[in-house]
C-alpha cells in the first residue's frame, strides 16, 4: 500500500479527511494526520510518505514550504494542495512545485478522490518501468555475456548485420581499438573435481570447498580495469584485450590477478587480431595456448606463439620397445627402472605439447599394459580393484606430471603383487601337494608319486616342500595320517584295524607303535579315554 501525509491546520478538515476518503479501497494507508508543518516534517524524517496532502495556508509554516522540503527528502514524493484560495499567486507557486493537484475548499470528496486514483496509477505505472528497468539492468550483462560468447565463438547473431553492428555499439564494443587479441583466464583450483577424488582423496572436501567468489573477484578485478569479458565456465572467463591493455604487461596483469584472487591463474593469450569479427581466431589461439598448462605449469601467461606444434608419436615400434622394457622392470620388480621407463616415454611426448598426444599416450599404456597381462594370467582391472570405466581419471587430470605419477604408482601397484604371486607359487605348490595327499591318504602313497605328478624330482620337491613347511614329507604324511586317525577313533562302530586300513597302516603293531609315538597312547587307550 502507499502510505500517506495529511497536513491541515483545520482540525474538522483534517479529520473529515480521515473519515469519509475510503484510504483502504485505494490502496492508500494514512500513516499521520497533522496539524502543522513542523509535525508533518518530522513524521517525512521518519517514513518514506508517496502522497502528501496539505493544506496551503497553515500557521509557522506554509503548505508551500513543507512542500519544498518535501521534495528535497524524496523527489518522487506526490503533492496534492488543498485550499480555500483561488489566489492566482498560489496556484502558481504550487505548479512551481509540481503539484499533482490542488482541490479547492469547501472539499469535493469526489474530486480528492480522482486526484488520488491518477497518482495511485500514475505510481504503479512509476514502479513498473522501475521494475523493467531493473529486469533490463539484470539481464544486460547476460546479454552482452552472451553477445560476447558468439562472436567470439563464431556463431552467427540473430538478425541482419546492421542490427548485429547495433548490439555491439550498445555494448561498447565498437569502441574497441585494433589491433585485438583474446585471453582466457582460468581459475586452476576449481578444476580439480573427480581427478582429486581418485588421486588424493585427502583434498576432496578442498576441491569442492572452493567458493564461487573466486569467480566474482576475478571477473570485479577484470572490471575494474576496463576489460570486456564474459563467462565461458564455472572457473573460466574470457577477456578482449585492445590497444592500450596490450601495452600493460600481461605477466604483471596475471600477478596482480594472483594476488587478488589468492587461487593460481593459468592465462591462455592468443594471438592479434585486426577488428572484432576476426577474434574467433584469436579465441581459438587462447584455448590452445590455455591447454599448454600441461607442461608449462598451473599459474603462467602462456602465449599461443610458445605453444609448439609438432606432429603426434608416430615410431609405434619405439614406443613398443620401450613398453617391453617398462613392462620387463615390472615382473622383475624393478621400481627404479619402471619409474625411469615412464620418465622418458612423457619426456618423449611432452615435446609435442599437445595434450591430446598424452592422453593417447596414457591409455595406450594401460591399454598394453593390459594386454601384457593377459600373457602371464593376470587382469589389470581385477588386479586393481578398478572397473573400465574408472580410468576415464586420465582425462580428468589437467597437468601431465599428474598422469605420469598416477601411472607410476599404478604399475608400482602391480608390479608388487605380481612379486608377491612370485613370492607365493611355492607355498600355493605345497597347498595342493596337501590338498591331494589328504584325500589319498589310505594310499600307499611316497614323495616319489607326488614328485612325478607335479613334474618335478624327488630331491628338488622335497626340498621346496622342507623349505616352505620346515619337516619333511614323510613326517608330515604321518602327522596327517594320526590325525585322521585320531578322528575316527571317535567313531565307536570303527574297528581299530579299520581305522588303520583308511589311513594306509595294513600292519596293526606298526599303526599302534605310529600312534603311541604321536599322541602318548596306544589307539585303544586312545579310545577308552574318549
Amino acid at each position: 500500500m502507499y502510505k500517506v501525509l495529511l497536513a491541515d491546520d483545520e482540525i474538522l478538515d483534517l479529520e473529515g479527511m480521515k473519515q469519509f476518503i475510503p484510504w483502504s479501497d485505494l490502496g492508500l494507508e494514512v500513516v499521520a494526520a497533522v496539524s502543522n508543518g513542523f509535525s508533518a516534517c518530522e513524521v517525512l524524517e521518519q517514513q518514506e510518505i508517496d502522497i502528501l496532502v496539505t493544506d496551503v495556508n497553515m500557521p509557522n509554516m506554509s503548505g508551500l514550504e513543507l512542500a519544498r522540503i518535501a521534495i528535497q527528502k524524496s523527489a518522487n514524493i506526490r503533492i496534492i494542495f488543498v485550499s480555500g484560495y483561488q489566489d492566482f499567486h498560489y496556484v502558481k507557486q504550487a505548479l512551481s512545485l509540481k503539484a499533482c493537484s490542488y482541490v479547492l475548499k469547501p472539499m469535493d470528496d469526489n474530486e480528492l478522490v480522482a486526484s488520488l486514483k491518477s497518482i495511485i496509477e500514475e505510481l504503479r505505472e512509476e514502479k513498473r518501468r522501475k521494475e523493467t528497468e531493473e529486469q533490463f539492468q539484470h539481464l544486460k550483462p547476460m546479454a552482452k555475456n552472451d553477445l560476447l560468447l558468439r562472436l567470439l565463438e563464431g556463431e552467427p547473431v540473430l538478425g541482419t548485420n546492421e542490427q548485429m553492428k547495433k548490439l555491439v555499439s550498445a555494448y561498447g564494443l565498437d569502441y574497441l581499438e585494433a589491433p585485438l587479441c583474446v585471453a582466457v583466464l582460468e581459475i586452476d583450483e576449481l578444476n580439480l573435481k573427480s581427478a582429486r577424488n581418485e588421486w588424493n582423496k585427502v583434498q576432496e572436501s578442498v576441491a569442492h570447498s572452493l567458493p564461487d567468489w573466486s569467480l566474482q573477484q576475478l571477473q570485479e578485478v577484470i572490471q575494474d580495469q576496463g576489460m570486456h569479458w564474459c563467462k565461458l565456465s564455472r572457473n573460466r572467463l574470457a577477456v578482449v584485450l585492445h590497444t592500450p591493455l596490450l601495452e600493460r604487461s600481461m605477466e604483471e596483469m596475471r600477478t596482480a590477478l594472483n594476488l587478488e584472487i589468492a587461487v593460481p591463474i593459468t592465462i591462455g593469450l592468443g594471438g592479434k587480431v585486426e577488428d572484432i569479427f576476426r577474434l574467433p581466431i584469436s579465441y581459438k589461439q587462447a584455448l590452445e595456448a590455455l591447454d599448454g598448462k600441461m607442461f608449462f605449469g598451473r599459474g603462467q601467461l602462456i602465449r599461443y606463439e610458445n605453444v609448439r606444434k609438432a606432429p603426434e608419436l608416430k615410431d609405434a615400434r619405439t614406443l613398443d620397445i620401450r613398453l617391453d622394457a617398462l613392462f620387463k622392470a615390472m615382473v622383475t620388480y624393478d621400481l627404479v627402472k619402471i619409474h625411469d621407463e615412464i620418465d622418458n616415454l612423457f619426456l618423449s611426448a611432452s615435446t609435442l605439447r599437445s595434450k591430446f598426444t598424452i592422453y593417447n599416450l596414457a591409455t595406450y599404456i594401460i591399454f598394453k599394459l593390459d594386454q601384457y597381462l593377459h600373457t602371464i594370467d593376470e587382469d589389470l582391472f581385477e588386479m586393481l580393484g578398478m572397473e573400465l570405466d574408472s580410468l576415464d581419471v586420465v582425462l580428468e587430470f589437467e597437468m601431465m606430471e599428474d598422469i605420469r605419477s598416477w601411472l607410476i604408482r599404478r604399475v608400482f601397484e602391480i608390479s608388487e603383487m605380481i612379486h608377491e604371486k612370485e613370492a607365493s607359487k611355492n607355498s600355493r605348490l605345497i597347498r595342493e601337494i596337501m590338498k591331494m595327499v589328504k584325500g589319498r591318504l589310505r594310499e600307499n602313497i611316497t614323495l616319489k608319486d607326488i614328485a612325478q605328478q607335479f613334474s618335478f624330482s624327488p630331491n628338488y620337491l622335497g626340498y621346496i616342500f622342507k623349505e616352505e613347511v620346515g619337516k619333511s614329507f614323510s613326517e608330515v604324511l604321518i602327522t596327517m595320517r594320526m590325525e585322521r586317525a585320531r578322528e575316527l577313533l571317535k567313531d565307536p562302530t570303527l574297528k581299530i584295524y579299520e581305522v588303520a586300513d583308511q589311513v594306509g597302516y595294513r600292519y596293526i603293531p606298526y599303526f599302534s607303535k605310529q600312534f603311541r609315538e604321536t599322541f602318548g597312547m596306544t589307539p585303544a587307550e586312545y579310545r577308552k579315554r574318549e
